[in-house]
């Protein structure tokens, strides 16, 4: 991630924010905020839960300051957090499932566009639709990797240690979601 010369790295900013400057805090909130609700968003699929799972996720930062390893690059430290809370909300999810909305009860709501739409411009809507909604079918542990490898452009060596896991064991992750997702999205392209 690309930063102003003039701010310090993460890993200075993280020992002003130990020592007491909380100013670090939004220094560091400010540089990582968007990409972090990025990575949500894709993680989970849910842009209203990716922000409220960012903002947690900046809570822990500040709350386990004391914890945080200079040695250890804070993105890593950061995505670590992210997933681990991304991967607690998934478990509460499947404990409790939203009941779907009935048709009756989208009633109210406005789905008639009023401009058309080109040709063009919907396929690619159609297949942006297809491309999210297969990488969130992946396993958890799948899609994590490969949304940390491809959007979010870690280094295999980092997302093993944000998924506590061996590199060669993310290697694996991401080809396997690379073959479901050639699968599952092979007839799009024959469109």
């Amino acid at each position: 991630m690309q930063q102003d010369l003039n701010e310090p790295p993460d890993g200075e900013l993280m020992q002003h924010l130990v020592a007491g400057h909380d100013e670090a805090m939004s220094k560091l909130l400010r540089r990582w905020q968007a990409k972090l609700i990025s990575f949500l968003t894709r993680l989970i699929n849910d842009p209203e839960v990716a922000r409220d799972l960012a903002q947690e996720t900046f809570v822990r930062v500040y709350q386990h300051r004391n914890r945080y390893d200079v040695l250890q690059p804070f993105s890593t430290w950061l995505f670590s957090i992210a997933t681990n809370l991304a991967r607690n909300h998934h478990r509460w999810r499947q404990r409790h499932p939203e009941a779907p909305l009935e048709t009756d009860q989208l009633s109210w709501l406005d789905l008639v566009h009023h401009s058309p739409t080109p040709h063009q411009a919907l396929a690619k809507k159609e297949a942006a639709d297809a491309v999210r909604k297969a990488i969130h079918s992946l396993p958890e542990d799948q899609r994590a990797a490969l949304i940390l490898s491809y959007y979010e452009d870690l280094a295999q060596k980092e997302i093993a240690e944000v998924m506590k896991c061996s590199v060669k064991s993310v290697e694996l992750k991401i080809y396997r979601a690379r073959q479901t997702l050639r699968e599952v999205l092979s007839g799009l392209t024959s469109c």
